[in-house]
């Protein structure tokens, strides 16, 4: 089996050398996207924090890397030549088109880090932990034209536990996405793979977030400030306040009884 890979973060990475080391399917082609990158909810290029370079995974294995700069349309022609069985999209930052999601004939997958239908959109894990989650996952799932909708091939659970930052999140979500990869590209070849329908009456959606809505009203309880600045700690650009003027970020809280 061909597979198209486009993917810019540690996680993709990760994955698509799984594909590759284990021999899970033949990756034809990478796309991936600059560290600094033009997206429709900011004026001005955003970094990738996750940012990973996929040039060396295509060296190292003699894989064609196109780095994609434009509109992912302009790529339609670049990713067709390539005759993929199958677009894998993990840690991709741009929505991708119908066009495109039609080239292969065993469809676009991706995965999206929560227990999909909840949590579509932006920034899931960092919306589960300032929301005060016990629990988040990794979906792997068919792409389809809506936001996050498409059918559900699998999903792992992911704990939270109460002192887990983001970057605690980050390495289990590593972890369980290996899993999902390992197991289910094989059945996807095989044609075997699950194909579950998401219930639509659960669904909910978070918005992408940007650096200054890290700002901390100090008005909310302690649990919903220590949980407001771990679910932003680095990699992210952090929690903050402003003090005479001047922005202090906080990396880490503890709640303590006084």
């Amino acid at each position: 089996m061909n597979i198209v890979f486009l993917g810019a973060s540690t996680l993709g990475m990760q994955c698509c050398r799984q594909i590759v080391e284990k021999n899970l399917a033949k990756v034809c082609g990478i796309f991936t996207i600059p560290k600094n990158f033009n997206i429709s909810y900011s004026d001005t290029p955003v970094e990738n924090v996750n940012y990973a370079d996929f040039h060396e995974l295509g060296r190292e294995f003699n894989i064609p890397v196109t780095e994609v700069t434009g509109k992912m349309n302009d790529y339609y022609d670049n990713i067709k030549e390539l005759n993929p069985d199958l677009i894998v999209v993990i840690g991709w930052y741009y929505k991708i088109p119908k066009s495109i999601l039609k080239i292969a004939p065993k469809g676009c997958v991706g995965m999206h880090s929560s227990l999909l239908p909840k949590y579509r959109g932006g920034a899931p894990l960092v919306w589960s932990v300032i929301n005060g989650e016990s629990k988040t996952g990794l979906t792997f799932f068919y792409l389809d034209s809506g936001i996050d909708n498409g059918d559900i091939i699998a999903q792992n659970e992911i704990e939270i536990n109460s002192n887990d930052n983001i970057n605690d999140l980050l390495v289990k979500v590593k972890i369980s996405a290996i899993n999902i990869i390992t197991q289910y590209i094989p059945l996807i070849a095989k044609n075997k793979a699950p194909r579950i329908k998401q219930d639509e009456t659960l669904a909910t959606y978070f918005p992408q977030r940007k650096p200054e809505d890290g700002l901390i009203d100090w008005n909310w309880d302690a649990k919903k400030i220590k949980d407001f600045i771990r679910a932003q700690t680095k990699p992210y650009p952090g929690a903050y306040t402003i003090i005479n003027g001047k922005k202090i970020t906080l990396w880490d809280a503890e709640v303590k009884e006084i």
